[in-house]
């Protein structure tokens, strides 16, 4: 963040915004950015664009008003040093995994913790997270669990007429036979 001071009326903006974006949220992830060129820095926002996450640097104290009275009040202990808060504010995992892979090609990016539904979890977290399905996996995969008892009741409700026509069929052989 650049050394321009912030008026009282810029800071109280700041702490609005980041509060009503954490009460939306449905992850967090703080990353250290430390030596971080401005270019991969704006890569970075992009990319947290493209995949909705609000991705701010925030000075701890404004972050911590800021995350007060939310499921993120958590993060609190966590918010020390450089670090930027990344929200996920469509997916779970989405935030996490622009951390990681971000962090993939830049060392210098390094998670510090992640929050989920009121809880702080160390960075170690942060593969488990960022693996949570999307919404769309999690209902294909919900449509495939309950998909299954109907087909084999399906197939099982086939069976009988078929089993029926071959005990006809046989007992009609039979008596031909005969």
């Amino acid at each position: 963040m650049n050394n321009v001071a912030l008026g009282l009326e810029g800071k109280k903006a700041i702490v609005a915004e980041v509060n009503e974006v954490a009460s939306k949220a449905l992850s967090a992830v703080l990353a250290e950015y430390r030596g971080i060129s401005v270019e991969k820095m704006t890569a970075l926002r992009v990319k947290a664009r493209e995949s909705g996450v609000y991705l701010r640097v925030v000075r701890n104290t404004l972050a911590k008003r800021a995350v007060e009275d939310t499921e993120f009040a958590c993060l609190n202990d966590a918010l020390v040093g450089q670090v930027i808060c990344a929200f996920s504010m469509d997916e779970p995992g989405a935030a996490a995994k622009l951390v990681r892979d971000f962090a993939k090609e830049c060392d210098k990016l390094v998670a510090t913790a992640v929050a989920v539904g009121g809880v702080l979890h160390g960075a170690d977290q942060l593969e488990a997270v960022a693996k949570l399905p999307t919404k769309e996996e999690a209902i294909a995969s919900l449509m495939s669990v309950m998909n299954g008892p109907v087909t084999k009741l399906a197939r099982t409700l086939n069976e009988f007429p078929s089993q029926i026509t071959r005990v006809i069929n046989a007992v009609g052989e039979k008596k031909q036979a005969a």
